[in-house]
């Protein structure tokens, strides 16, 4: 897929179908392979530390998660590009791996919630697939535990890994496991305990007016506050220092 750079990263463009058939092509081949789900924080964590941006930008796909990215795209460039989220891609994959007999595989939250989206999937995809699940410990893996999840995951036949680690561990995880695990990895966040209800999504008319962060502030002040606080007015004067350096070039 066509790339284009947007303040620090290589944002991957086209239709939100054309991003599921593309994922769905590398799930049959296993060709071993990531796709990070850039979203306003991604950006400016990839802005300010380059070996990120690097782990970002050689990942194979790099979708517009988030309306801010695609607006933001069409601010600079012109470009109008379809939102394709984690909370989004997840539930059309599975149904996609459903149809297509592709097995799914989940890697990261916790045990209890990796029950109830085991519990979940087998309740509205009843041909799925589900190849097996790892909740890794919240701290630094051994080289052994490393080399056992690997070889857990490709022994399980998955086509596709879903990674909720959160941003930038989860990106980080899936660099490193290139070439290593045989399926296409794609980093979803929070989208488990989204897609199973314990973690509630905004409201359809706060997504379409970008205040799908605020939504999640609310729920999680102490935790968020600093994190949007600083990524969005970042991302607000980099956009904004980006649309002056492009006209000034222009004349």
């Amino acid at each position: 897929m066509d790339k284009h750079f947007f303040l620090s990263v290589n944002i991957s463009l086209g239709k939100y179908q054309e991003f599921i058939d593309k994922f769905a092509a590398y799930a049959k081949d296993r060709a071993s392979s990531y796709v990070c789900v850039c979203n306003v924080h991604m950006t400016i964590e990839a802005y300010f530390d380059k070996e990120f941006a690097t782990v970002v930008n050689q990942a194979d796909i790099v979708t517009p998660d988030g309306l801010p990215l695609g607006k933001g795209l069409d601010f600079l460039y012109g470009i109008k590009q379809d939102r394709v989220s984690g909370p989004d891609l997840m539930p059309s994959l599975l149904e996609r791996a459903e149809k297509d007999g592709l097995g799914v595989y989940f890697y990261g939250s916790t045990d209890e919630i990796l029950l109830k989206l085991t519990t979940f999937c087998k309740s509205r995809y009843p041909n799925l697939i589900i190849s097996g699940s790892i909740s890794p410990p919240f701290r630094v893996l051994s080289e052994d535990e490393k080399n056992e999840h690997i070889n857990q995951i490709n022994s399980s036949g998955a086509n596709i890994v879903f990674v909720a680690l959160g941003c930038p561990k989860q990106e980080k995880w899936m660099a490193s496991m290139k070439s290593k695990i045989n399926a296409i990895m794609l980093g979803v966040g929070g989208a488990f305990p989204m897609l199973v209800g314990v973690e509630k999504r905004a409201p359809l008319w706060m997504q379409k007016f970008m205040l799908e962060w605020f939504f999640r502030l609310i729920q999680d002040p102490k935790r968020l506050f600093k994190r949007y606080l600083v990524t969005n007015t970042y991302f607000v004067i980099l956009l904004l220092r980006e649309k002056i350096i492009n006209k000034i070039g222009r004349k």
